[in-house]
């Protein structure tokens, strides 16, 4: 039963409810089956859910939240649900649809109206001069990829863009492509949100990734929750806060807005969570001020150092600068430290009183954290503060980023990054008989300051939408198009085919939730969640249209016809046996050895992280205690700090619906969500029609109009708006120190009446 798109797209007519004050419950059940079911028929919703997060399942495409060891029969979140069957959709997108449409018709659709068209079916082109897409076949579109690769002056006039969608295989095989062409323009989504973490991390630990298991969550004294929103982003993470608060720990949100998620859960799947009140998560929940995380964290280290409640035995025998981070330790006065926070300093005590009763700590953060100037910072002080105690590397205790893409953190393992160590090059350069290029290679600001300068002219975009999930989103349009080619891997329509190079080509893939099957056999792929456990992913439904490809198919196919045949690279064979990709992951990536038998085993293998063994793979060979400079975005009279985020009913660039029912917003995303003592003061009233202006320090201010004011219990001298909508408000060059991450969560904006119809 084929369910038919929307023609038109829905009109914004803004109604306005309270908060909520808990997350999830029946009606969380409710919105879950009814969006499935407007995808696709009952019988379809019912076998991807009953598959999903299963052993031999379908892993979630929508976040990284690993799976517990006990699984329930429905073992997924509404967000999980919705997304899952986004994808396995009923609707299509044929090749009568792009005659109908041409691409500057598309252009003016929203994001909404893109994604409810449907699947992509088959591949499709936009020529140099034409107004439309037009069907083309797969041979004559890895034809005009290979021959516009090979007539490059230089590798590096070409990039790769990955999304955290792409699988194991699929992420291994595409930068051996693009390193075996000569570039290690490998940018991805990660720039954009946790690169941040992985920096401050890696210059401390000496690893860039999370520490902790859900073991850890469970069995933790205490928990912070900072710059997160579970409830929307990864809603299974309240399950497990659900045990850690049953198991006597405690839990701190540290956050801008108050978050449903973090105030109370109602699980679906407990009886206190139908008929009762389910449970409190946060036991104390600090109302921050955006970027004022760094401040927080230095005030509560100078206040262990000051109780000299230390583990002296874990910093004589682990760190290294300990005496000069306590020398600087008391560099922060109450008074700073109020005027970055906005938190009393009764709550920052509150805070303090708790961490010295507390055996086990972990801090999760998220986007709240490293879409800051000063991100790499803030994290590298939250290193400070569990070290202090010792509350890395034991049960119960460390560091913990929170992704928010299915298998970011597996497409970083598998070398998706432009400046992969020399350990890892050299080991993909023996496997397969070549020399790495060793320069480092764009990221995603990078590449579009390279594709803006001319020194870029195709761009490779795999299971992403980049050109919505970039800041600044005048100049990456303007970037792309001077491109000599676009290509987008997708399964699904999106701003990114809209914004074209000269020429243009989409090329259809298969989803999570499809069946692949090569040579009579059924393959399955593997993916790496936020806690570095790798497991399979199985699909279950019959392809969208007997034309997709696989990515692992596309990749090999596309490789072949541009670097010729190579039998130290037998891209045919990687083509039809995933088997044999993960043997040469096997012998390439540290930690995959025996690959094809330990993924075998029912939940999959967890990776090894030196630091839960004592061992820093930093230059010192100890972790280290950093000096970081006291930083805090400071906000001029009749000026407020934005933050970007996501609504409850968005998948990263992509809203399913025009609601955000935690927050109380329905049918708009155009609305601006401010304090209403600072409408007040601002001289606003709740409900105006305002332009956001977005200030620099260069004297350089960008525009978004009319967006609607809503009075929202935010911290004081705070906002908060969707994206990609706001992606506009963010300079290309306005970056987190260090990371390049762009800095969406520290946007300083004045607000003006909206401008008349018709005014510039």
């Amino acid at each position: 039963m084929m369910k038919k798109a929307p023609r038109e797209d829905p009109t914004e007519d803004l109604k306005v409810s309270p908060p909520k004050e808990y997350a999830a419950g029946i009606p969380g059940v409710r919105h879950a089956l009814e969006y499935s079911f407007e995808q696709t028929t009952v019988k379809r919703s019912l076998l991807t859910l009953l598959n999903l997060n299963q052993v031999k399942g379908i892993d979630c495409p929508g976040c990284a939240w690993p799976d517990p060891d006990h699984r329930h029969k429905n073992e997924y979140c509404e967000n999980g649900a919705k997304h899952v069957n986004d994808e396995a959709t009923s609707r299509r997108v044929t090749r009568a649809f792009f005659a109908e449409h041409p691409v500057a018709d598309l252009d003016d659709k929203s994001d909404y109206w893109l994604n409810q068209q449907g699947r992509l079916t088959e591949p499709m082109v936009k020529r140099p001069g034409a107004t439309h897409y037009e069907p083309i076949d797969w041979d004559d579109a890895f034809a005009m990829i290979a021959s516009e690769l090979n007539g490059l002056a230089s590798p590096d006039e070409a990039m790769f863009y990955v999304s955290g969608r792409l699988n194991n295989e699929a992420a291994f095989l595409l930068q051996l492509f693009s390193r075996a062409f000569g570039t290690n323009n490998l940018p991805d989504c990660s720039n954009m949100c946790h690169e941040s973490s992985g920096f401050g991390l890696g210059e401390t630990l000496g690893v860039g990734k999370g520490s902790v298991q859900l073991e850890d969550i469970y069995n933790s004294d205490l928990v912070f929750v900072v710059g997160q929103n579970p409830g929307t982003n990864h809603p299974r993470m309240l399950s497990a806060l659900e045990r850690t608060k049953k198991n006597g720990g405690r839990v701190i949100a540290v956050n801008t807005l108050p978050e449903a998620g973090l105030m109370r859960f109602k699980n679906p799947q407990q009886p206190s969570g139908v008929i009762g009140n389910g449970i409190q998560i946060a036991d104390q929940f600090l109302k921050i001020r955006p970027g004022g995380d760094l401040a927080l964290f230095k005030m509560l280290n100078k206040l262990v150092l000051e109780a000299d409640d230390l583990d002296r035995d874990y910093i004589a025998t682990f760190t290294t600068g300990f005496e000069e981070f306590a020398a600087q330790g008391t560099d922060i006065t109450w008074e700073q430290a109020i005027e970055a926070t906005g938190l009393t300093r009764a709550e920052i005590e509150a805070v303090h009183e708790q961490v010295l009763a507390s055996k086990s700590v972990i801090v999760c953060w998220a986007m709240g954290l490293t879409q800051h100037k000063h991100g790499v910072p803030t994290i590298r002080e939250i290193v400070n503060f569990l070290m202090l105690r010792g509350n890395i590397g034991k049960p119960g205790a460390g560091v913990c980023p929170v992704r928010g893409h299915s298998n970011v953190q597996g497409d970083r393992t598998m070398g998706i990054w432009e400046q992969m160590p020399d350990r890892f090059l050299d080991a993909l350069g023996t496997e397969f008989g070549f020399e790495p290029p060793r320069e480092h290679g764009v990221d995603s600001v990078g590449g579009v300051r390279a594709m803006r300068d001319g020194k870029a002219r195709v761009f490779v975009g795999v299971a992403g939408n980049f050109v919505r999930a970039m800041s600044d989103s005048a100049v990456t349009e303007a970037a792309l198009r001077r491109c000599s080619l676009t290509v987008q891997i997708s399964t699904k329509l999106n701003r990114s085919h809209t914004v074209t190079g000269e020429t243009a080509l989409i090329l259809p893939t298969l989803g999570r939730s499809d069946k692949d099957i090569q040579a009579g056999r059924e393959q399955y792929v593997t993916v790496e969640d936020s806690m570095s456990s790798v497991h399979r992913t199985h699909g279950k439904l019959p392809p969208a249209s007997k034309h997709l490809l696989s990515e692992v198919s596309i990749i090999a196919r596309l490789a072949r016809r541009t670097l010729g045949e190579n039998p130290a690279i037998p891209w045919a064979e990687f083509e039809t046996d995933n088997d044999r990709i993960r043997d040469r992951i096997a012998r390439v990536v540290p930690g995959f050895q025996d690959f094809n038998e330990r993924i075998q085993k029912p939940g999959g293998f967890t990776l090894p992280n030196p630091v839960n063994e004592g061992v820093y793979p930093t230059p010192s060979g100890k972790a280290v205690f950093s000096l970081n400079t006291l930083a805090w975005l400071e906000t001029p009279p009749g000026h407020l700090i934005l933050q970007s985020l996501r609504s409850h009913d968005q998948w990263n660039t992509i809203p399913y619906a025009l609601n955000d029912r935690y927050r109380g917003i329905h049918n708009a995303r155009h609305v601006l969500m401010v304090n209403p003592d600072d409408i007040a003061e601002l001289g606003f009233a709740d409900g105006d029609q305002v332009d956001i202006v977005s200030v620099w320090e260069d004297g350089s201010e960008r525009r978004v109009s009319d967006f609607t004011l809503v009075g929202y219990p935010a911290s004081r001298g705070s906002a908060a708006s969707y994206y990609p909508e706001t992606n506009v408000l963010v300079p290309l060059d306005s970056v987190a120190t260090g990371s390049n991450t762009p800095t969406s969560k520290g946007v300083l904006v004045r607000l003006e009446p909206a401008a008349a119809e018709g005014s510039a």
